[in-house]
């Protein structure tokens, strides 16, 4: 930060009396917050002050900041943002990726993100943006307790969001109908309905909040608290955000190798590229993460699972909620779009459509909402869902180096816990907590057999 000097202190003769000293720092009532009247923390300052006078930066041509504004950033600054900012890089530029690095930016960090194909253009650009812990995780348990604190943070999260932006994307918390195709799914759902938070529809009132679902659905299970959001303009909203706040993205940017170096990480990107050297790395490839992971902790830990999502037009009816059947989801945008999801394939990393994949979609909405034959196709996406043997992401710090920090295999709850994982992530690198739901995502718990 420049240092602003009067003409006639330029004029006075320096002295080195700690009286002086401390007759230069009352002055400038900023840096008096940063020392607290302790003489022996602020000799940088008392040396910068000494040396050859600063430029003074030209803010004629730009919006000048509420006085208001600068005065609660004045206050909130410690003596730890005097020194050198952490530089951290995250690998990995999805929805993951993009929460972290726009959370880190919040709270000052150095960020840059490198991403091997397009921002979101991996697993994230196949999500269907669904939020609701009550079904992804209804048996209970650390996913439940991890995604429901998810959902909880999300609409704090996106304001934060639309404070910095104002690239458009659809959030909305129009909840979900679980939809007993049967008298058999009925109990089923029944038995996991969980009051006050969800409650059972019977067959007339399922057909009065949603007439295009199958006539013969005997009921389904609301919660109203549910909801989604449109990722691929939420991942463009993340990015742009955190561009504001000083990340720099590097779309195929793709790093080669991550090699730990003395104190600091090295990103390696092959004889043509320079090599960057950070702080700390986050992993946040998703299923590449083990191939780039130099602790090889990752190793077997993290598989990909294909899924296939199909995006028709079906302007002409209208959809209020999402909807959830016994072989897919129906998730409606105000646009009039769509999305059927999704299959779930043990296929490697092979990213192909298939016309299985999206005829098996299909059947499972026909029966699911009868009417939807006549909407038109828009688009297959295609993503590679980072899975874990228990189903729970790894976030976190790795316990053999620090300095790496994982956030992967949230396989299909990756958008749902954007938010709460960049925050874990964030608090971790920045301030040193570790939250005590690391404890569940730690890559430790392998350790003890899980």
């Amino acid at each position: 930060m420049p240092v602003v000097r009067h003409q006639a202190e330029c004029e006075e003769p320096h002295l080195e009396s700690r009286a002086r000293l401390r007759q230069h720092i009352n002055k400038r009532l900023v840096i008096s917050r940063f020392v607290k009247n302790d003489i022996a923390s602020i000799a940088a300052v008392h040396d910068v002050m000494n040396g050859a006078p600063l430029p003074v930066p030209d803010l004629s041509s730009h919006d000048h900041p509420r006085p208001d504004h600068v005065n609660t950033r004045a206050a909130s600054i410690s003596s730890a943002d005097v020194s050198t900012k952490q530089r951290v890089a995250i690998v990995g530029g999805g929805v993951i990726g993009c929460a972290i690095a726009f959370e880190l930016t919040r709270r000052g960090v150095e960020v840059s993100v490198w991403e091997r194909r397009t921002i979101g253009g991996g697993a994230t650009h196949a999500s269907a943006g669904i939020l609701a812990p009550y079904i992804e995780a209804h048996e209970g348990g650390p996913l439940f307790d991890l995604t429901v604190r998810g959902l909880a943070t999300y609409d704090v999260f996106v304001r934060a969001v639309r404070e910095v932006t104002s690239a458009p994307f659809e959030f909305r918390r129009n909840g979900t109908i679980e939809v007993a195709e049967d008298d058999v799914r009925g109990r089923v759902l029944k038995s996991r309905s969980r009051d006050p938070v969800t409650r059972w529809l019977d067959a007339a009132e399922l057909r009065t909040l949603e007439p295009s679902v199958n006539a013969t659905a005997v009921g389904g299970v609301l919660c109203e608290e549910h909801g989604y959001v449109g990722v691929t303009g939420f991942v463009t909203a993340l990015a742009e955000a955190a561009s504001r706040q000083g990340c720099v993205f590097h779309n195929r940017g793709s790093v080669a190798a991550i090699r730990l170096d003395g104190r600091m990480c090295v990103l390696e990107f092959g004889p043509d590229r320079d090599e960057v050297t950070v702080d700390r790395v986050v992993l946040s490839t998703g299923t590449w993460a083990r191939e780039l992971d130099p602790l090889n902790e990752l190793q077997e830990r993290v598989r990909p699972i294909r899924g296939q999502l199909l995006q028709v037009r079906w302007p002409e009816q209208h959809i209020e909620h999402v909807l959830w059947g016994a072989s897919c989801y129906i998730v409606p945008w105000l646009n009039g779009s769509i999305l059927i999801g999704a299959t779930s394939e043990d296929v490697g990393f092979d990213e192909t459509a298939t016309v299985g994949g999206i005829a098996d979609l299909m059947t499972a909405a026909s029966t699911l909402l009868p009417g939807i034959g006549v909407a038109t196709f828009e688009a297959v996406r295609v993503g590679l869902r980072p899975a874990t043997a228990d189903h729970l992401p790894i976030i976190g710090a790795s316990p053999l180096d620090p300095r790496v920090i994982y956030a992967t295999g949230h396989f299909r709850n990756g958008v749902l816990l954007a938010p709460l994982t960049a925050q874990l992530v964030a608090s971790l690198i920045v301030d040193g907590t570790s939250d005590p739901l690391l404890a569940a995502t730690s890559i430790t718990r392998y350790k003890n057999g899980a």
